[in-house]
């Protein structure tokens, strides 16, 4: 069965396994200790520390092993705030962060502390100067991912880190998706990352903290990883975490070209098989790995379903599957179609036989899907009515989009149609709809009897 959310968590490196089954029998013991044992145990957690630093650019004495990549995310987050506080206490982070990093922002204001959000364009992409104007005095630490891990958007680090830089503010990057394939470029400050991204196990984090930065570990004091990531070290993962990172960085060139040649398959022809798609994000500066398109009419987790039951393993950023039924706050931030949204990563390995096995079997899922939610597949005969209102409220998306295309041919050009919904969905498919049929979105106003009032003008 293919899988295709590498995203979400890479399948286990073979290498990452061999290193696991070794150390088991090799690194169980304290490596604290000074017993024959113990020292051997050391001897494997520096080995693996050093691997990990050379990875990632940094000194061994800089990098600490965490628990998760969402625990060094806010074990850097909390420490550098904490050593900044002198400064100031506002944390600047892009629009399209990892949640890790967004929680992290709600305890901080939580606390008192403030929070500035750097928009992004409709690819997915923060603006550098618009990152550097956020730097104003006050600014304690900045935080942007170093590609996006829903559309695969590269982010400008290196100019960012020159302006933090120049600003004496500290960049705490997010290098979870990106890691495996290659070192994080510019001057930053702190890194963070998770092995299972790359092929390793679960259960291992990564927390670089260059030397001068200012950094005072919160919560309960720890002799071990410097006092950053208390308890006792994982070491069997912690070992398999490094090898397999060593592994997958030696295969990166070469796999990283292979997947991008397939992912641009993917881009190619969905859109071609498939009407109404819009593939998002950036089409150049992007992971090799990853692509996410969306399906006008489609409810999100129909759709994953259907695609499950055909043998491929697919996630999605759509509200229709997430567990807060509300958009991703990665495509509401780029103003795109949140509805009927696919991601696809392709893991180390995969085939060309699995990728147009996919693009052979989509139009046919999704046509299944919209015909199931009566979307429309043809364009009505217009009637002499100016504007038509439409009651969706109680309906999830995509119907209320659905109900807007099936009556915007019945009002002539110049006229309106207004869309009843209680769907927080609704606030971005609306527009994102409107931008790629070409109509107008007027805007929204409070429903009369609840809901929103979504106004669109028929344009063609």
């Amino acid at each position: 069965m293919p899988y295709f959310d590498a995203a979400s968590a890479a399948p286990l490196h073979p290498v990452a396994r061999q290193a696991l089954l070794a150390s088991l029998d090799e690194g169980w013991a304290d490596p604290a200790r000074l017993y024959r044992e113990g020292r051997r145990a050391r001897l494997l957690l520096d080995a693996a520390r050093e691997a990990a630093a050379e990875a990632v650019g940094c000194r061994p004495d800089e990098l600490v092993f965490t628990p998760s990549g969402t625990r060094a995310v806010h074990a850097g987050i909390s420490g550098a705030l904490a050593g900044r506080r002198r400064v100031g206490n506002r944390l600047v982070v892009s629009a399209v962060e990892h949640s890790s990093v967004l929680h992290a922002g709600e305890t901080h204001a939580a606390a008192g502390g403030t929070v500035t959000e750097v928009p992004v364009d409709r690819s997915g992409a923060v603006d550098a100067e618009a990152f550097a104007a956020a730097l104003a005095p006050g600014a304690a630490l900045a935080c942007l991912q170093s590609a996006n891990h829903e559309v695969g958007t590269e982010q400008p680090v290196a100019e960012v880190a020159e302006a933090c830089r120049a600003a004496d503010v500290p960049l705490l990057v997010d290098a979870a998706q990106s890691l495996g394939w290659g070192p994080v470029d510019g001057g930053w400050s702190l890194l963070a990352a998770s092995a299972h991204k790359w092929g390793g196990p679960a259960g291992v984090g990564l927390l670089a903290v260059r030397k001068g930065v200012r950094f005072a570990p919160q919560g309960p004091s720890d002799e071990r990883e410097s006092g950053r990531a208390p308890g006792f070290e994982n070491l069997p993962a912690i070992v398999a975490a490094a090898a397999s990172l060593r592994a997958v960085r030696a295969e990166a060139a070469a796999e990283g070209a292979r997947l991008r040649a397939l992912v641009d398959r993917i881009r190619t022809r969905v859109p071609q098989s498939v009407p109404d798609v819009e593939v998002v994000g950036d089409a150049v500066r992007r992971l090799p790995h990853l692509v996410t398109f969306s399906c006008l009419y489609v409810d999100g987790e129909t759709l994953l379903s259907e695609l499950d039951r055909e043998g491929f393993s697919v996630s999605s950023g759509s509200s229709c599957t997430s567990s807060t039924l509300t958009p991703s706050h990665v495509l509401r931030a780029m103003g795109v179609l949140s509805e009927g949204n696919v991601r696809v990563s392709l893991p180390v390995g995969t085939s060309e036989e699995d990728v147009d096995r996919f693009l052979a079997v989509l139009p046919g899922v999704v046509a299944g899907v919209r015909e199931r939610l009566g979307a429309p597949s043809a364009p009505s005969t217009p009637t002499p009515s100016d504007s038509l209102v439409v009651d969706s409220l109680g309906k999830r998306c995509p119907i209320p989009v659905i109900e807007l295309a099936k009556v915007i041919g019945d009002v002539p050009v110049g006229g309106t149609v207004t869309v009843l919904s209680d769907d927080a969905a609704a606030r971005l498919d609306i527009p994102a709809w409107c931008e790629m049929r070409g109509q107008e979105y007027v805007g929204e106003s409070p429903g009369v009897g609840g809901g929103t009032a979504y106004v669109v003008r028929r344009v063609s």
